[in-house]
């Protein structure tokens, strides 16, 4: 890590500031999303949305997945149409037309997370789904007859390991994906500030953005992600 400092500072002596700033200047400027006002507020901004989107799609994934396991027939609609679909449908294409649909808006921006997250999350909870000991699942039903109890109480705690697993993957492609969704249809966020550096050729900032980010993804990961993996086994 400290070869890789020094040789960006090197670098950066022989470069022009909009082209590749120095590490210094970087790190004064990945401060101020942290502790400068207004800076902070689109920091705070964008990690709700993908917080919003990664729970939405999660949750949204699990219904889906959840769908044809219940109703057999369902299997063609969902995994031979929806899945397809969703997995090649462009990132770009979701952006733009969140913007022509919802304008610039804090709906927008969630509405192209949950749309590029959702079949990350229906894939995962749907392998998750065909691993349920069906032999467990037998025996609740052998001392209810009740759906909905042997579902919260045998099926989810089963499935649980696959749900937090589509929310580590949910929760690292947002904030891939966060930048794009905030360049085309928000106002506010990371990466509007990130947009107003482009146009006044702000390398900078669009570096500390970027590191910017690392830094709220890694916080997450540890406080959130992985206490979670922890209660629930996930290896």
């Amino acid at each position: 890590m400290i070869l890789a400092i020094f040789g960006w500072w090197l670098a950066a002596r022989q470069m022009p500031d909009f082209i590749l700033p120095g590490p210094l200047a970087v790190a004064e400027r990945v401060l101020d999303f942290f502790i400068l006002s207004g800076i902070v507020d689109d920091s705070l901004i964008s990690t709700v949305r993908v917080a919003a989107s990664v729970v939405i799609a999660v949750t949204l994934g699990g219904v889906l997945a959840l769908v044809p396991w219940r109703w057999p027939w369902a299997e063609a609609i969902v995994h031979e149409r929806i899945k397809p679909f969703l997995n090649s449908f462009p990132s770009i294409g979701w952006a733009i037309l969140a913007v022509i649909w919802f304008g610039t808006s804090d709906f927008s921006v969630i509405f192209v997370q949950v749309a590029i997250l959702t079949p990350f999350c229906l894939v995962n909870i749907s392998e998750g789904l065909k691993e349920l000991d069906v032999e467990l699942l037998e025996m609740g039903r052998s001392f209810t007859r009740n759906r909905l109890k042997v579902f919260v109480r045998i099926t989810i705690p089963l499935l649980m390991p696959y749900v937090v697993a589509a929310l580590r993957i949910a929760y690292g492609v947002g904030w891939k994906i966060a930048l794009v969704s905030e360049l085309f249809g928000a106002e506010s966020g990371i990466g509007y500030q990130m947009l107003r550096a482009l146009t006044a050729a702000d390398a900078v900032t669009l570096f500390a953005a970027c590191f910017a980010i690392v830094l709220i993804f890694v916080a997450g990961e540890k406080l959130v992600i992985d206490p979670l993996s922890r209660r629930f086994q996930v290896r």
